[in-house]
């Protein structure tokens, strides 16, 4: 079996209610769960927990509603169209369910089991057609002996002379950082090159490496 886990940052761009409360509230969001009614499959019911104090200072969209209390958090629920367009659906057009789902410095976070590295880069890929940040967090391979020691060995020579600049100067800049020391425009600023030709690079980079640490 070599199965991949997966765990990647998305700005979710205004799209999932959930990031936009904890980007509001400026806190994190915990227990996200969703579900389909069988007499209704076209609307997905969420539900997620946030911190009383924050959400007081926050603007709460009049759209999620409170319905149970924890203490000092509040779980909130609200409904949307099956079908929106939003990460998780991203992804779960794959057959890849989304097992775990929070939020962070007002980024979406998905964890998920890709089958093999083709279909983790038709994920990324569809994503990034998307959004415009989206991030791979950690990746862990399933082996067939769980007690051996999955040490990988990457040729940075797989990479072009701007790849690896693109990548080490994202890097100081504290771009793959939470929270971000430089976004893409910064990094892009500094490189005197265009949002999108850093992303393309950047996107290009990253495959190389995935493809030598996992073994394309």
């Amino acid at each position: 079996m070599a199965g991949i886990r997966a765990e990647l940052c998305v700005d979710a761009d205004g799209s999932c209610p959930v990031a936009s409360a904890a980007a509001d509230a400026d806190a994190s969001t915990l227990s996200v769960s969703r579900s389909v009614a069988p007499e209704d499959d076209e609307t997905v019911t969420e539900e997620f927990m946030l911190d009383d104090a924050t959400a007081e200072a926050a603007d709460i969209d009049d759209q999620l509603s409170p319905v149970f209390s924890y203490g000092s958090q509040t779980v909130y629920r609200f409904t949307r169209s099956r079908g929106s367009g939003c990460p998780c659906e991203c992804v779960e057009q794959f057959d890849c369910p989304v097992v775990d789902v929070h939020t962070r410095d007002g980024m979406l976070y998905l964890v998920f089991h890709a089958a093999d590295m083709s279909e983790l880069q038709g994920v990324i890929t569809t994503l990034r057609e998307q959004y415009p940040e989206v991030d791979i967090r950690r990746l862990l391979r399933s082996e067939g002996n769980p007690s051996d020691h999955d040490l990988v060995f990457v040729d940075r020579g797989r990479l072009t002379e701007r790849q690896r600049e693109v990548l080490e100067t994202a890097h100081r800049m504290g771009y793959f950082e939470r929270p971000k020391g430089a976004n893409a425009g910064d990094v892009a600023a500094e490189l005197d090159i265009t949002r999108s030709t850093f992303t393309e690079h950047l996107a290009a980079a990253q495959t190389k490496l995935l493809d030598a640490i996992l073994d394309a």
